[in-house]
């Protein structure tokens, strides 16, 4: 027996907060991360392996702090370079926890990109197979005294779950002062049927949009000093909604950066970073400028990356030393 889950959606807080922002709508699938222009390849799988050596990025977001049971989300993705029969390749494996309202959703997946070289230009084509896994905890769903005299079999007040295969895919390309990308998530559309058990006959059906997108950025140097300034924009779309952002950050020194960026009919944030030797921590603030803005004071992110060098053997495979001249 099926039942459609919208009439659980709708008694959620999450669920209804949604209707205000149209990128939280989305939001049941893909977080709307801030430091979309660090963690590339959260959206994008082709972004594996775009440095010379191993990339680590972990994420955090809450949003509607004031909220009870707001989103959080938590992201960790590792990604490097590889080459196998000649051809380059990137290769990573990204991992994401998150819980709005009710709803537990586990996101893990491997990322496998092919990558073409044009001098100082990379092409690379992605993709990321994995599972998406969900849980409603329907039993601290709150129902009103007429609900709980005549139940709604809509409303379920078990904890139900289910997981099934999911898939990104995308194209990247990258070039040293800028970079462009488009992709495509949960490509399958993957139906998630939630059951209190393996064996039980009973289930709900959660359907997980597919999700486009387009971003891009640069690095600007400001000639004479020691300022670059950094802008990006990504755009999405799911057939039904689609939002937009923007970013520009101003990096002193290639150390510190602070910045400012707006999401459609969302938020405005303001960026602050740092840069150390192989690390870069930053923390974005969201001050929403929708209607939710009477019920919260905003949203925190903080976003650090790290990054390990690999020494390139190809400049000195011909290299031999002489003996004799020691």
């Amino acid at each position: 027996m099926r039942l459609k889950f919208h009439h659980i959606r709708c008694l959620l807080v999450a669920a209804v907060l949604s209707t205000v922002v149209t990128f939280d709508a989305m939001a049941q699938a893909d977080a709307a991360m801030s430091h979309f222009w660090v963690g590339k390849s959260y959206y994008n799988p082709a972004v594996a392996g775009e440095f010379n050596g191993i990339n680590i990025n972990v994420g955090s977001r809450m949003q509607w702090v004031d909220f009870r049971r707001a989103p959080m989300t938590f992201y960790l993705a590792t990604d490097m370079p590889y080459k196998l029969l000649g051809q380059r390749l990137g290769v990573g494996v990204k991992a994401e926890f998150e819980r709005i309202g009710l709803y537990t959703n586990t996101r893990i997946g491997a990322q496998i990109a092919w990558k073409k070289r044009f001098g100082k230009r990379t092409l690379s084509v992605g993709v990321q197979p994995g599972v998406f896994s969900q849980t409603f905890r329907g039993r601290e769903a709150i129902t009103t005294k007429e609900q709980d005299e005549v139940p709604d079999e809509a409303i379920k007040k078990e904890d139900v779950s289910g997981t099934s295969f999911d898939a990104n895919v995308g194209i990247f390309f990258s070039a040293p002062h800028y970079w462009a990308g488009a992709s495509v998530t949960h490509v399958t559309s993957p139906n998630i049927e939630l059951k209190v058990s393996r064996e039980s006959i009973d289930y709900y059906e959660f359907n997980v949009s597919r999700i486009y997108y387009l971003m891009g950025g640069g690095n600007i140097p400001i000639n004479n000093s020691l300022f670059e300034i950094q802008p990006s924009a990504m755009f999405a779309y799911d057939a039904k909604f689609w939002t937009a952002q923007v970013a520009t950050m101003l990096r002193y020194n290639r150390m510190f950066n602070i910045g400012a960026g707006y999401r459609y009919k969302d938020a405005v944030t303001a960026f602050i970073g740092v840069n150390l030797k192989d690390a870069y921590i930053g923390y974005a603030y969201d001050y929403p400028v929708s209607a939710i803005s009477k019920a919260t004071f905003g949203s925190h992110e903080v976003f650090i990356t790290y990054h390990v060098k690999m020494e390139s053997h190809e400049k000195n495979k011909n290299k031999q030393k002489c003996v004799r001249l020691m």
